[in-house]
């Protein structure tokens, strides 16, 4: 097994930690405890806290330990705006792109998420989720839009989970992405950018409402 394939997993393991809450924002992310906890040496923490790091989960401090990062509102509402219009545009091009093949992987993630939902982990069912908007990305055909929606669906990860969380209800979930993968079916790019701006027009105020609890957490 490679070092970087080793750090993959590591960051994989933190960045669960972060969205479970087990590490806070502002939270220290010691290299040496996480070592001695996973049994590796210090060298691929390195490696997966630079992940992390570029995913806007952990924040960098010279001779000192990362933290966790503390989200920034307006940054991720800047953030946010940019991922719906990448989402958006995803879907347009995806109604001409999309193979059968892909089409048909969004219907199975659909209807996975319709028999799994209330028995699956919340954390799970968020990946899961994630994969189907992840797949639109990658069926418009793009990969310059696909590598791009994947940097900020990243640097949002976690605001996204915490949002996601609040909200969770399986019935509205369910009945926007049908209605998202329906637009795809029948190829109608109109269609398709309206259902996504109408599964993510909260998003933004659904974070910022995270990030004010969280504030307010921090400073009792």
């Amino acid at each position: 097994m490679s070092k970087e394939t080793l750090a993959e997993q590591i960051a994989n393991r933190l960045r669960r930690n972060i969205l479970r809450g087990k590490l806070l924002p502002g939270m220290a992310v010691k290299e040496r405890d996480i070592a001695a906890d996973m049994g590796v040496s210090r060298t691929p923490i390195r490696e997966a806290i630079r992940i992390l790091s570029k995913e806007g989960l952990v924040e960098l401090r010279p001779s000192r330990s990362p933290i966790v990062a503390v989200s920034d509102f307006s940054e991720v509402a800047d953030q946010t705006e940019v991922l719906i219009a990448l989402e958006k545009l995803s879907a347009e091009l995806a109604c001409k792109n999309a193979s059968e093949a892909e089409i048909e992987n969004l219907a199975a993630i659909t209807q996975y998420m319709s028999d799994h939902f209330n028995t699956t982990d919340a954390l799970d069912m968020f990946e899961i989720d994630m994969s189907f908007h992840t797949a639109i990305a990658a069926a418009s055909g793009n990969r310059a839009l696909a590598e791009t929606h994947g940097t900020f669906l990243r640097r949002l990860w976690r605001a996204r989970y915490m949002a996601a969380r609040q909200r969770r209800n399986r019935e509205r979930v369910l009945n926007q992405h049908t209605r998202i993968l329906d637009a795809l079916r029948a190829r109608n790019s109109d269609e398709a950018r309206e259902a996504i701006g109408n599964h993510l027009w909260h998003l933004a105020e659904d974070i910022r409402s995270v990030i004010e609890q969280e504030s307010a957490t921090q400073e009792t």
